[in-house]
């Protein structure tokens, strides 16, 4: 079982985030998706941000967050808004 920080854009502080909304391994995050692990994360972690997201949606597809397709980064941030 490999661990969230071999993800890219996945530091020791969001994987310590991710594991404690239940998310510990790679194929949990990709099966959360993007949306749904900031769902959870937004939560328990009021205080995070358009670019945590992005940066779960980068994880996931193995890219820099900055990297992004500008039509996904604009569907991820009309996803962020409407939890606000």
């Amino acid at each position: 079982m490999a661990a969230l920080t071999t993800m890219r854009n996945i530091g020791s502080e969001m994987a310590r985030k991710l594991a404690a909304v239940g998310i510990h391994t790679p194929e949990q995050l990709a099966a959360e998706g993007a949306e749904g692990a900031f769902f959870r994360l937004k939560a328990v972690f009021p205080q995070v941000c358009l670019v945590h997201l992005y940066a779960l949606e980068g994880a996931i597809r193995g890219v820099e967050f900055n990297s992004l397709p500008p039509d996904r980064k604009r569907e991820l941030k009309a996803f962020s808004d409407q939890l606000k």
